[in-house]
């Protein structure tokens, strides 16, 4: 089965790939690695998931920050690559959550986006992983996710 099959499957659409709203480029594919710039939290109706986790926002709302954030990660891929089908493997995710300074469950926000790879790709989407607290995010977004991506040439 496709990946495109199986977003559309699990019900799925991927939005357009977003711009990069400052001086940098949105992907990049050196050899067969694409590095995936931060993706932020873009709801169906083009706007954002903004809050803290621990002020104004609880683990499942972080959470599902994240996995919009691996939409978008997944866009960024389809517009870089013209077929998911190309992913060999996701390869690192890094995930970066605005959050009060005793909010320490990072690593639950993150699986939000985890939880989605594995969901699309499969034993292709389990990847190494970094998740970390941050005092404030751009737009003021509660959650920004990095990829690595392995692809077949």
């Amino acid at each position: 089965m496709s990946i495109e099959a199986r977003l559309a499957e699990l019900g799925i659409t991927l939005p357009k790939a977003a711009a990069p709203v400052a001086n940098y480029v949105p992907t990049v594919l050196h050899g067969n690695t694409l590095y995936i710039s931060g993706q932020i939290p873009f709801r169906e109706d083009g706007t954002l998931v903004l809050g803290r986790l621990g002020e104004d926002m609880d683990i499942e709302a972080g959470q599902a920050a994240a996995r919009l954030c691996g939409i978008g990660i997944l866009a960024q891929a389809q517009a870089a690559l013209g077929s998911l089908d190309r992913i060999e493997r996701v390869l690192k995710l890094g995930a970066f959550v605005s959050c009060v300074p005793n909010f320490f469950d990072q690593p639950s926000i993150a699986n939000g986006c985890s939880d989605l790879m594995v969901e699309v790709l499969g034993d292709a989407g389990r990847h190494a992983r970094s998740a970390v607290g941050v005092p404030a995010l751009p737009r003021g977004v509660a959650v920004e996710v990095d990829a690595v991506i392995a692809v077949k040439v």
